[in-house]
């Protein structure tokens, strides 16, 4: 780890200021990547710019009706927060699946969708990875692969986004707020990451001078028919191989609408509205949802060792909708 300079900051103004000065700085909250990255010599920051004192340490109502996260508020707070158990049961739901209490007890809303891959290969500085490396080739696509991406894929890079909380903000529609130096802005939660095209070092559309102030979930929270299903190598502390966020609002048996978004097999959590479209108004039933796994998955390439994915994402899909349907959770 080479040194750099600290700095710790009180207001949002100040951090964005010391941020845009030109050296190549990071923010860091609870640092439980950051720090990771930084051993491994992965990240090697000039700077590191001390966030945990700025006042985005609670969860508000937002103007649309909805709750208002903010950036600084843990993901242990969040996902045991009464209104979030209420209202946005599949938020919790996935919070929980992800990491251990200890590290949920540290990572922040804001930190946790900036979160980087685990690719093996992204984490090994003597192999070849474009992430890291522009350039400097994939090792992954001819190499082991098993928890690669099977969706958004490209020469440039297979690896996925490790983040649970991320998928089910994606299929709650959330918005993410942030500042810069020229003021305040709002990125849709579908449109805050990137494929990995032949920028994969690039993981979102935040520019370089911005910092996430809070999250904002919308009034629909699927209270009634949610689930998030994660398949992993074992039971805990582990990232998903396929993970499904599914939502359905539903008249007795009959859905009127309904959201899915994917874990674990691309760049980005995975979402394709015109496949959820195939269900409205249809019957909740396992017939049903197949057609919709088919269309999500449609286009999905395997890179040999992680060709099993294609299968599991679509049976992983039916049965997350299943139990959406039928009020389960996962056990």
């Amino acid at each position: 780890m080479r040194s750099f300079s600290y700095t710790r900051v009180l207001e949002v103004e100040t951090a964005v200021q010391e941020k845009s000065a030109g050296v190549e700085a990071k923010f860091i909250a609870g640092g439980t990547n950051l720090t990771d990255l930084m051993k491994a010599k992965v990240e090697q920051p000039q700077q590191l710019i001390d966030i945990r004192r700025l006042p985005l340490k609670e969860i508000t109502e937002n103007p649309e009706g909805g709750l208002r996260l903010g950036a600084l508020v843990t993901n242990a707070q969040t996902a045991y927060h009464p209104e979030i158990e209420n209202r946005y049961p599949l938020l919790s739901q996935a919070i929980l699946a992800g990491a251990s209490a200890q590290l949920r007890n540290m990572a922040t809303n804001g930190g946790n969708p900036l979160q980087r891959t685990r690719c093996y290969y992204f984490y090994d500085t003597a192999t070849a990875c474009n992430k890291r490396e522009p350039g400097s080739g994939c090792s992954a696509i001819n190499g082991f692969n098993r928890i690669h991406a099977i969706l958004g894929t490209s020469e440039s890079c297979i690896a996925v986004h490790p983040s649970d909380m991320a998928v089910a903000l994606t299929a709650l529609e959330a918005k993410v707020n942030v500042r810069s130096q020229n003021g305040e802005r709002v990125i849709p939660f579908v449109d805050f990451h990137r494929l990995p095209g032949d920028t994969p070092h690039i993981d979102t559309n935040l520019q370089a001078d911005e910092i996430i102030t809070s999250i904002d979930l919308p009034t629909q929270g699927f209270a009634e028919h949610a689930t998030y299903l994660k398949i992993r190598d074992r039971e805990s502390y582990a990232f998903a191989l396929v993970s499904v966020a599914a939502a359905l609002e539903m008249e007795g048996n009959i859905i009127k609408n309904a959201r899915i978004a994917l874990g674990g097999v691309a760049h980005k959590p995975w979402r394709k509205p015109e496949a959820e479209a195939l269900l409205n108004g249809k019957e909740a039933n396992a017939a049903n949802f197949q057609p919709v796994a088919e269309a999500l998955i449609a286009g999905a390439q395997g890179y040999g060792h992680n060709d099993f994915k294609i299968e599991l994402a679509k049976r992983a899909i039916v049965r997350a909708l299943l139990q959406a349907a039928n009020k389960e959770e996962q056990s």
